[in-house]
């Protein structure tokens, strides 16, 4: 799903076991998250899909009725792309389909896998209808993967909390394209951005204007996903256009604090880093704000809302230890999954 980056990133770690245990992953997506895939794997052969065209609102309150306005057109982009699937099917001899969070892929002939965290959809005082909605379409597949682990140490609280759902479960631990290795700190802020317009636009302003003052070396990597790499200068801030999956994994380990959206893929990479975090959640992405209140109280990592950030609030937030401080679960991925596809 081209929904920010997340959804694309966590699938690094998939595609990677999927070519280690000799499976031929092909690719499919639309807009920057194909982009990213397509360069970290420039070897495999890919598909286009229809856009969902999903995009923010520039005012929290009208994400919910912007989305909904949305609908029609996300269900004839999901009709589209069962034709295209069945034509891929045909073409590549698939043997089985990991869809994230694309709705209409899926077949009756081969195992379909739906890969979700979000079991339950936070969406305000709609959250039991936009559930229903989104469990309704996972009990079309034939299993649904959930990337954490069950219990007190889950990183997606509530939201990958389900009854009676009537497909078969299974939590398959977090996915990171990241490892937990030895880590340096000559970096002092290093700011992630993602996620679709006009809010990654408005938070990187907002970013630029209340930084200006801070002390210390800052690297704001943009999120703009183009053909070639781009570095510019503003005062003490230098930004990047893009980094692929190495060079990003390299200037986290090389950061004191990172500042992130709190979507699910970004606190599952910083999780595996063991990354000092500040969050600032999306405003009206009520899951956003919910993981960054859920990682406050787990002790993880403090957040502000958008509107309201500081360079005050960013000093006090530092304080919190980082995801480092505490033992967590580490699951290695479980390649025995795969054995659905043979």
């Amino acid at each position: 799903m081209n929904w920010g980056l997340g959804h694309a990133t966590r699938c690094i770690p998939i595609i990677k076991n999927l070519l280690s245990e000799n499976f031929q992953p092909v690719l499919a997506g639309d807009g920057t998250s194909l982009q990213l895939l397509i360069k970290e794997f420039p070897f495999l052969p890919y598909y286009e899909l229809p856009s969902y065209k999903i995009a923010y609102a520039k005012k929290a309150n009208n994400l919910k009725y912007k989305l909904l306005l949305k609908l029609p057109g996300i269900l004839l982009a999901m009709s589209e792309e069962r034709k295209i699937l069945k034509k891929i099917i045909q073409k590549e001899n698939l043997k089985g389909i990991i869809s994230d969070n694309r709705f209409g892929l899926r077949s009756d002939k081969i195992p379909s896998i739906y890969l979700t965290h979000q079991l339950n959809v936070l969406s305000g005082n709609t959250s039991h209808f936009t559930t229903k909605i989104h469990q309704e379409i996972i009990s079309r597949f034939h299993e649904c993967w959930i990337p954490d682990v069950a219990g007190e140490q889950s990183l997606s609280g509530e939201l990958s909390r389900a009854e009676n759902l009537n497909v078969p479960l299974r939590f398959i631990g977090p996915l990171s394209r990241f490892s937990n290795k030895k880590k340096t700190s000559d970096l002092d802020l290093f700011i992630v951005l993602s996620g679709p317009e006009p809010q990654r636009s408005l938070l990187e302003n907002k970013l630029r204007k209340e930084l200006k003052n801070y002390e210390g070396s800052v690297l704001m990597v943009r999120g703009l996903i183009e053909d070639k790499q781009k570095t510019d200068q503003d005062g003490r801030l230098k930004l990047i256009n893009f980094m692929l999956s190495g060079e990003l994994e390299r200037t986290l380990r090389r950061s004191k604090l990172v500042i992130s959206r709190s979507g699910y893929s970004s606190i599952m990479d910083l999780e595996a880093i063991g990354a000092k975090t500040f969050f600032v959640p999306t405003p009206g992405q009520h899951e956003q704000e919910y993981l960054a209140v859920h990682m406050k109280n787990l002790g993880y990592s403090d957040f502000s809302q958008q509107d309201e950030f500081s360079l005050e609030k960013l000093h006090q937030g530092s304080k919190y230890k980082g995801f480092g401080h505490k033992k967590t679960s580490k699951t290695n991925f479980d390649v025995s999954l795969f054995d659905v596809f043979k």
